[in-house]
């Protein structure tokens, strides 16, 4: 138990709360519902030595204990999380009601966003029509309040004209996370973007000259203008747009399964709408451009509408040369 409160401590990342087994009801058209049997796999990020062994202790200990054909759950079960699952070929899934893209291998993926409560419910359905629900038990986290100020007051309150700029703009962005596809380079082991403090974070609450705003749903990495960005994963460019009202210089790149990576304020882009990228390839540049009061990388992450926290994807920075 003391293990098992340590890694909680470190990460968040509550275990999924079993039912007990063996209940089933049955449905109107004949299926039936019971407990998933659920095996959590540790996290593809870099939190960490102490919560990598104790992971493996504890995965250790699902593998003898866990059936052949349990469903196994990879990621952060908490806020600004993404969770990395594999069922079995054929299996539907879904999250609350929404239906998940599910590969031929079983894999899918879902994500919590900033305001997630504190469960979600995980569906599977067999090709025999038996159904299996799981309440997951999901991690709340706290946030910071960061205060802005001496932004150039156009940029906070719009005008009329430029709110219908920025809601068309917006729409282009939704049109790109709209549908997932089935490439997997979201699987790779990610890298920074840009190096630089980290003068932002994901989740906290915008006070932009004194007026509660949206909350910061990125990272911002403070870094000289004109440093190159590069990719963090492979993937194709979905989105590349120079002078958006307020994310300025912007790049989407697609890396899956819903899962995208969203770079803003950026200048000198180099990035092409549906050319595939490489790792590492640069992308753009570090700007000041749209909402920004100094240069700096804005890095968001999302899996379809929902707004992950990028800071789980990567490793601590090293320190530069």
């Amino acid at each position: 138990m003391a293990l098992l409160r340590a890694r909680a401590r470190l990460a968040a990342l509550p275990l999924i709360q079993l039912r007990p087994r063996g209940r089933m009801s049955a449905f109107a058209d004949g299926s039936s519902l019971c407990s998933p049997r659920l095996r959590i796999l540790p996290p593809q990020g870099g939190k960490g030595s102490l919560l990598r062994l104790a992971w493996s202790i504890l995965l250790l200990l699902a593998i003898l204990s866990s059936p052949a054909h349990a469903v196994e759950l990879t990621g952060h079960l908490t806020q600004g999380g993404l969770v990395t699952g594999r069922a079995q070929p054929g299996d539907k899934v879904l999250l609350g009601d929404r239906a998940l893209l599910v590969g031929e291998d079983g894999l899918f993926v879902f994500g919590f966003g900033r305001d997630q409560g504190q469960s979600a419910q995980l569906t599977i359905v067999h090709p025999d029509g038996t159904t299996e629900q799981q309440m997951i038990a999901v991690a709340q986290r706290s946030f910071d309040i960061q205060r802005i100020d001496n932004m150039e007051q156009a940029k906070v309150t719009p005008n009329p004209a430029d709110l219908a700029r920025i809601k068309a703009e917006q729409e282009k962005v939704n049109e790109v996370r709209g549908v997932p596809t089935p490439a997997r380079d979201f699987l790779v082991p990610f890298i920074w973007p840009a190096h630089g403090p980290i003068s932002g974070v994901y989740g906290s609450q915008r006070i932009l000259n004194g007026e509660p705003r949206a909350p910061h749903y990125g990272l911002d990495i403070a870094a000289p203008e004109g440093s190159p960005v590069v990719a963090p994963a492979p993937g194709m460019v979905r989105l590349v747009a120079s002078d958006f009202f307020l994310t300025g210089g912007t790049v989407i790149i697609d890396h899956g399964f819903g899962v995208q990576s969203s770079f803003i304020h950026m200048k000198a882009l180099t990035a092409k709408v549906g050319t595939y990228v490489q790792q590492g390839e640069v992308i753009g540049h570090v700007g000041k451009t749209g909402r920004a009061t100094g240069p700096h990388l804005h890095w968001g992450m999302t899996w379809l509408d929902v707004r992950l926290d990028p800071a789980f994807w990567v490793p601590p920075q090293q320190a530069q040369n």
